[in-house]
């Protein structure tokens, strides 16, 4: 009923408004019709008829669409008179507390309280947050040495986030102020992730070009007139400039695949075909690592949607990896089985070596851009670090995924299980 009432009075101070605006007008028409009433003899009907005319005009709005100032000043008080500041906290979709110059929790949203969790109005926001940083904050806002601050604050428990904490008075002389928690976690991890990976990749390329200007600096040195020395000296920069360039044409393929992570292929691959060529293309490296790659294929079909040359790239590095890290146990074996039933019906890809095996607590980050469970046995096998995290960004793509298991001194197994359709 209240707001039946609000909304009259409303509209009566729009009507009144419009008369207002409208007082010369109507007063001129009002004295023409009486003027013609006098001299002409007009009808009494023709001059009610007219003036009403003259009043509904008066009244009515000066467009079809559009509102004099005050009428628009007018919906906008009604409209705020039916909102209140907790509305509005919660249409908010940051943690946001509103308190009082004693620094009193007046009231907090429910994304406030989801983030911090213990908060309720009438809780000092001094003890909440004891930061140094946030006790500034408060301090410079409630001593009104500044209308408006903003401050890094990072909360600890019950998990590590970080915020950018926006805080300023409400109105003019509410005595209210409003903090504002700008998550910034996401841009922080990924910022981290940056720094990382060009360190990596720095670090990555570094020590070869250290080690070719070396022997660069050697060869025009000492070694200028040894022959033996300068082949032998040659050869190490070879293998240096191989590496880059593996570590190079590596950190674009991941470059392109991070650039396209949600396009899916639309192609049909046959996975014995892809398979056995990879097995075949790696023939010349099982037999220098005296490893035996054994088949174990179930019949039938076996194709899926996919992109054939990222598909054989995927395998190629977990059967590259089997080869190389597990050579000691002599063989590794290649199965695909079909799974039929089941929301996850499709085909799993296992290779699986004998070799020395991962320890558990590597395996959650072996696939980690750079990552490495022994450095120099990487670095021995031309590793870049960087071809397990090229596998799971392929996978992502195909909606497919890798999963793990390895014991030490049992080997490891790397399954993909790509979807049927």
């Amino acid at each position: 009923m209240a707001d039946i009432g609000a909304e009259r009075q409303t509209r009566a101070q729009a009507v009144a408004a419009r008369l207002w605006n409208s007082r010369w007008l109507l007063a001129a028409g009002i004295v023409a019709v009486l003027a013609v009433y006098g001299f002409a003899g007009m009808s009494a009907y023709v001059v009610l008829a007219a003036l009403a005319l003259l009043l509904a005009a008066a009244l009515l709005p000066s467009g079809a669409t559009r509102h004099s100032a005050e009428d628009a000043a007018a919906i906008e008080a009604s409209g705020l008179q039916r909102l209140s500041g907790e509305y509005l906290a919660a249409a908010v979709a940051d943690p946001l507390i509103i308190f009082d110059r004693t620094s009193t929790i007046v009231h907090a949203n429910a994304a406030a309280f989801a983030a911090f969790g213990g908060i309720a109005p009438g809780m000092s926001l001094s003890l909440k947050f004891r930061a140094p940083e946030m006790q500034a904050l408060l301090d410079d806002l409630l001593s009104g040495k500044v209308a408006s601050d903003v401050v890094d604050y990072t909360e600890k428990l019950p998990v590590e986030r970080a915020y950018r904490v926006s805080a300023s008075s409400v109105g003019h002389a509410t005595d209210l102020y409003v903090l504002v928690f700008k998550d910034q976690s996401e841009a922080r991890r990924i910022d981290r992730m940056r720094a990382d990976f060009i360190a990596n990749a720095s670090h990555e390329l570094r020590t070869p070009l250290a080690s070719i200007s070396g022997f660069i600096e050697t060869l025009r040195g000492p070694a200028r007139g040894d022959p033996a020395a300068r082949d032998q000296f040659l050869q190490i920069m070879q293998n240096q400039t191989g590496r880059m360039a593996r570590l190079i044409d590596d950190l674009l393929s991941l470059s392109r695949l991070e650039m396209k992570p949600y396009l899916k292929p639309g192609t049909e691959v046959d996975l014995r075909q892809t398979i056995d060529s990879v097995i075949d293309s790696l023939g010349p490296l099982a037999r220098e690592t005296a490893v035996v790659i054994e088949r174990d294929f179930v019949e039938g079909p076996l194709e899926v949607p996919g992109d054939r040359d990222e598909l054989f790239q995927v395998f190629e590095n977990l059967l590259e990896n089997a080869c190389k890290y597990g050579q000691s146990g002599g063989r590794v074996t290649v199965s695909i089985a079909r799974t039929e039933t089941g929301p996850e019906a499709g085909i799993d890809v296992t290779i699986r070596d004998y070799g020395p095996g991962i320890p558990e607590e590597h395996i959650p980050r072996i696939t980690e851009r750079f990552y490495r469970v022994d450095v120099e046995n990487s670095r021995t096998q031309k590793g870049t670090g960087l071809g397990l995290s090229i596998v799971k960004h392929i996978l992502t793509r195909h909606n497919a995924r890798l999963s793990i298991k390895s014991e030490v001194g049992k080997g490891a197994a790397f399954s993909v299980h790509l979807p049927a359709r």
